[in-house]
């Protein structure tokens, strides 16, 4: 499992994002209002279930200072940590794999 090899579970940058905003005890539609976002779509961030554009890391970090490079670097580890622990994904590389090294 790819937890395994990294040794933790994959974070989503919206609980790094989510945490921050709970301590600045912001609210999420302000920040959303602030932004030009909608509500929805901050809160799915915040849940892990919308991933950070390159355009959502940089208005955040407008917001809350956070670098948008910090934002993107984590969103690009836990796609693939969640790429690695998708069993049949990896299935699929395996087999390209073979069939690539016979080319």
């Amino acid at each position: 499992m790819a937890s395994e090899k990294f040794g933790a579970y994959p974070t989503h940058p919206g609980a790094i994002l989510k945490e921050e905003i709970e301590y600045r005890k912001l609210s999420q539609r302000r920040l959303a209002a602030e932004i030009g976002m909608s509500h929805t779509v901050l809160n799915e961030i915040l849940n892990g279930k919308r991933s950070v554009t390159t355009t959502t890391a940089y208005l955040l970090e407008a917001a809350l200072d956070i670098p948008a490079a910090v934002l993107l670097k984590l969103q690009m580890k836990y796609d693939m940590q969640t790429a690695q622990a998708d069993k049949s994904f990896m299935e699929r590389l395996a087999s390209i794999r073979r069939i690539a090294a016979v080319l």
